[in-house]
């Protein structure tokens, strides 16, 4: 009998590991297969350069403004029915870019997209630490690492089904069947869980705490490259004569890149009790790529789109780790996770516009680079602040129900 239960535990558990990896695969393969199929958005929707940038700015500031709404969703519907509810938006999204003509049509399919990942990722997170109390930082890598794996595989199918298919229409709308996977495999494994009354005040109690900030800021500035990198990378070298199959290759390594150190870097930090030396080394790898776009760029432009990657993809998957550690409750993990989250991304949604505003003042993306080399600069400041001994003194081991500023 005790076999046989041990048998079910090991399945329940196995299932769940591929829920959360099949929901991370869908929250990025929207917004980087984009960037190798632009020319082709562009000539039949007007899009120009800044508009093109609205298709990342777009979801990236809804992820911002709807994960503040996490811990009132936790609350009142519960994260697993939001999940299934935001992976379905997810599928319906993608299915209706088969029918876009026009730019506002574009821009209305990004948001529903945006809309949809926001909410994935305001829960997601609180129920992995609830579902796998003893394994979060092992877990959370794997979401990381197949949230960048979806990139990944969005920058390197949508170019290769658009010209099978003779239509980038069918480029971006496949994506909807791995949402459909997603949406039947949740409906069949997510805990089924009764809402949790939390405070009303939740979000304004984090919000009046410094940490929080902090988060907020190094997760927005370092996530500000990643928008840029997959709105920008492709164009960049399609203007130096690049195809968009060849640059979709190289988002692809990019995405290669940031899944394997979101997977790898948490398992090997994992003894760790201070996570700021892995993240440091994340940043020189970003630093590293950002400083070749601008000087070398035509030097082995696939290692530094893999340096680049992985320095960006094991910092997203740290920081996810280090708020996650910051509260000992699930609920108040993931509520704060959602925080960081919720600032950040409207922080890393402003930097691609930003460049091509610069790309149409200089007429070309280096002072782009630049900037993000400077964001470097500042997130490595940033977080000597996250020691792990200031954990409990910075949220007072209970920010949703504590008074203390």
């Amino acid at each position: 009998m005790s076999g046989q239960k041990g048998i079910e535990a090991a399945s329940s558990r196995f299932l769940m590991l591929a829920v959360v990896a099949l929901v991370g695969l869908n929250l990025r393969p929207f917004i980087t297969g984009i960037g190798p199929l632009a020319a082709g958005v562009r000539a039949e929707t007007g899009l120009g350069t800044q508009g093109i940038a609205l298709l990342t700015l777009v979801p990236m500031l809804l992820m911002g403004i709807f994960a503040f709404a996490g811990p009132f969703v936790q609350a009142r519907i519960g994260a697993s029915r939001a999940v299934i509810a935001a992976l379905a938006i997810l599928a319906v999204a993608s299915f209706l870019r088969l029918f876009v003509s026009t730019g506002l049509d574009m821009v209305g399919t990004a948001a529903l997209l945006g809309l949809g990942a926001a909410v994935v990722q305001a829960v997601f997170p609180g129920i992995i630490k609830r579902q796998f109390p003893r394994s979060v930082s092992l877990v959370m890598g794997l979401y990381s690492s197949m949230l960048m794996g979806g990139g990944a595989l969005g920058a390197q199918l949508a170019p290769l089904i658009a010209t099978a298919s003779g239509d980038w229409h069918f480029g971006l709308a496949w994506m909807a069947l791995p949402a459909l996977v997603a949406v039947a495999l949740a409906l069949a494994c997510l805990p089924r869980d009764a809402a949790r009354p939390q405070g009303r005040n939740a979000t304004a109690n984090f919000l009046r705490r410094p940490r929080t900030w902090l988060l907020m800021a190094c997760f927005g500035l370092v996530n500000g490259g990643y928008s840029t990198s997959v709105a920008w990378l492709a164009p960049y070298y399609q203007e130096q004569g690049w195809t968009a199959a060849s640059s979709g290759g190289l988002l692809a390594v990019m995405a290669v890149g940031q899944a394997f150190s979101a997977l790898l870097l948490p398992a090997l930090a994992g003894k760790s009790v201070d996570r700021r030396p892995w993240l440091w080394l994340t940043l020189a790898m970003q630093a590293v790529g950002f400083a070749g776009l601008i000087l070398q760029p035509g030097t082995a432009p696939f290692v530094l789109a893999l340096l680049l990657g992985a320095g960006l993809g094991g910092s997203f998957s740290l920081t996810m780790i280090v708020a996650l550690e910051h509260l000992p409750d699930p609920a108040e993990a993931g509520a704060l996770s959602a925080m960081m989250q919720g600032g950040g991304f409207l922080v890393a949604a402003i930097p691609p516009w930003i460049v091509a505003v610069l790309h149409d003042m200089t007429g070309g993306f280096r002072a782009g680079w630049l900037l993000h080399l400077a964001c470097i600069a500042i997130v490595t400041v940033l977080t000597f602040r996250l020691a792990p001994d200031s954990y409990g003194r910075s949220m007072r081991l209970s920010a949703l129900g504590a008074s203390a500023p």
